[in-house]
């Protein structure tokens, strides 16, 4: 089902390109700032050196076994990385959750919703999946309103579902279904 090369994605301003070694220290500096961690269930928080190049170690081989494809956001123009959009797959399923985070300082130009606008694009028409979920912490209604944005439905809300950072927290869920589905 998966493409053997690597998946590169164009939008009106943005490429999503496989991450490399050069982004480390910009995924740690951004996604190393409380306010991103704090809203993203996996981030490590504080993000020490190291970590961001372990992470992106990862990416091929986990794309190659059809377990995550993870692209870099970065800017059409200049190429400068922003952030970060990719799925978790079980295609044996035909499913895969959407994640995405994007630099404090790039907030509240769209990017985001582009970004995952042109992922859920290549899981229903390139990977042809049957249903893309999404989630966000309910403390983090700007999250859910990307998603909304980019097409996914609200399905529900789990109370007190997930622990983060020593409490528990509501996870809201959200959903695409592919064409036909």
């Amino acid at each position: 089902m998966l493409n053997r090369e690597y998946p590169e994605i164009t939008t009106e301003r943005l490429i999503l390109r496989k991450f490399n070694t050069g982004d480390a220290k910009d995924v740690q500096r951004m996604a190393g700032r409380e306010a991103v961690a704090s809203n993203t269930l996996a981030m490590p928080f504080p993000y020490l050196d190291g970590m961001a190049e372990a992470w992106i170690a990862t990416h091929v081989k986990e794309f190659e076994e059809g377990k995550s494809v993870i692209f870099a956001i970065t800017l059409k123009g200049s190429g400068q990385l922003i952030g970060a959009a990719g799925l978790s797959m079980q295609l044996q399923y035909k499913l895969a959750e959407l994640g995405y985070w994007v630099g404090e300082e790039f907030w509240n130009h769209g990017y985001c919703t582009e970004a995952a606008k042109a992922v859920l694009d290549y899981a229903l028409n390139s990977l042809h999946l049957h249903k893309v979920t999404a989630n966000h912490f309910a403390g983090n209604p700007a999250s859910g309103r990307v998603m909304e944005k980019a097409g996914m439905h609200y399905e529900a809300t789990l109370k007190s579902h997930i622990l983060h950072w020593g409490a528990y927290k509501d996870l809201v869920c959200y959903a695409i279904f592919g064409q036909g589905d």
